[in-house]
C-alpha cells in the first residue's frame, strides 16, 4: 500500500477495491496467512498483483463502454479482445500506465444473445440506469470512484429472478447480484521465492494447505504456447439477501462470491539468457488466453462451488 500523501486517484481506487474484496473473500487473507506461515513472503506487500478482473452487463449505459472509461482515464490502454462463444461474453485486457500497477481484465455479457426471458429479467433491473453513471463521476476523485464501484447500480434482484438467470447464464446471475464487485485479484507466482515460483509448485502448496481449487479444464490452465499458466480457488459462498416479492420479507440464499487467482508468466524465449535479477514484466508472456480464461470464469459456477 502507498502512503496517503503519495496516493494518486488510481491508488485510492485500487486500494479501496482490494480492501473491500479482502473483507468479503476470506480466502484472500487465508492465502496470505499460509504464505507468511511458510516463509514464502514476509508481508502482503511482497505479493505482486498480476491483474484484477471485473464483470459487466452489455446493456445501454453500462457494459464495457461505460466501465472502461474509469481506467482509461487513469492511463490504462485497451489491448486484445477475447470472445467466449459458449458463455456469450466479450472481454478486453487493459495495460497499466506503470508496471507496478495490475493489469485489468474486464468482460461483458452479450445480453442480446440470451433468451427473451433472460433479457426481460436483466432489463427489468438495468433499465433504471437511464444515463451512463460514469459520466456523472469526477474521475479525479479516487474516493468517489471507489464508492461508485461498490454501490448498487440497480435494485436488489428477487431470488426467483436470480435462479432463472442461473439456469441460463451463471455469469448473468453473478452480475445481477454482485454488480461491479471485484471478481478476483491474481498473485504473480513467478515472482515468489524459488520452490514456489512455478504454478505446479504453488498449486501443490495450496492443495497441501487445504484450499479448494477450480478443476474446470484441469487445475492448471495452460496456454497453447505454454507460457501463461493459471489456477484459481473456487469462489466462496456468501449469504446473499434478495428482495422479497410483493411485501414479503427478504430471501437469504447462499451464492458464489469472489475468488483468488494465481498466474505464472514465463520468460519469453528471446529473454531467457537474462539473469533472474534483470527480469522485468516486459520480459515475460503478456496478455491473456481465451481457453484459460474460459475455465477461470467457472470459479463462480455451481459445478465448482457445489463440489
Amino acid at each position: 500500500m502507498l502512503t496517503t500523501s503519495s496516493q494518486t486517484p488510481l491508488d485510492t481506487v485500487l486500494n479501496g477495491l482490494m480492501r473491500r474484496y479482502s473483507e468479503r473473500v476470506p480466502d484472500v487473507q487465508n492465502v496470505f496467512n499460509a504464505m507468511l506461515d511458510a516463509g514464502i513472503i514476509q508481508s502482503a506487500g511482497d505479493v505482486e498483483n498480476d491483474h484484477v478482473a471485473f464483470r459487466t452487463m452489455g446493456v445501454p449505459n453500462l457494459g464495457l463502454a461505460s466501465f472502461e472509461k474509469v481506467f482509461l482515464h487513469y492511463g490504462y490502454e485497451r489491448r486484445d479482445e477475447y470472445n467466449f462463444i459458449e458463455k456469450k461474453l466479450t472481454a478486453y485486457w487493459y495495460a497499466p500506465p506503470e508496471p507496478h500497477y495490475p493489469r485489468i481484465f474486464a468482460s461483458e455479457l452479450r445480453v442480446d444473445d440470451l433468451s427473451s426471458e433472460a433479457q426481460r429479467i436483466i432489463h427489468r433491473y438495468t433499465s433504471s440506469v437511464n444515463s451512463d453513471p460514469v459520466d456523472a463521476l469526477n474521475l479525479d476523485d479516487g474516493a468517489a470512484v471507489d464508492q461508485f464501484l461498490h454501490q448498487p447500480l440497480w435494485k436488489t434482484p428477487t431470488l426467483s429472478d436470480y435462479k432463472t438467470l442461473l439456469q441460463e447464464s451463471e455469469y448473468a446471475a453473478w452480475v445481477i447480484y454482485n454488480r461491479y464487485y471485484l471478481n478476483h485479484f491474481t498473485i504473480s507466482v513467478h515472482n515468489l521465492k524459488p520452490g514456489y515460483n512455478t504454478i505446479e509448485e504453488f498449486v501443490q502448496f495450496l492443495e497441501n494447505r487445504g484450499f479448494r481449487l477450480n478443476s474446470a479444464g484441469g487445475t492448471i490452465k495452460i496456454s497453447p504456447d505454454e507460457n501463461l499458466r493459471q489456477a484459481s480457488t473456487v469462489a466462496q459462498l456468501i449469504d446473499a439477501e434478495f428482495a422479497g416479492g410483493a411485501g414479503l420479507p427478504a430471501d437469504i440464499y447462499r451464492i458464489a462470491g469472489s475468488y483468488v487467482e494465481f498466474a505464472e508468466r514465463r520468460v519469453l524465449p528471446q529473454f531467457q539468457h537474462l539473469p533472474a535479477s534483470q527480469l522485468a514484466r516486459k520480459h515475460r508472456r503478456e496478455g491473456f488466453e481465451t481457453g484459460n480464461a474460459d475455465k477461470i470464469f467457472e470459479s463462480t459456477f455451481t459445478t465448482q462451488t457445489g463440489k
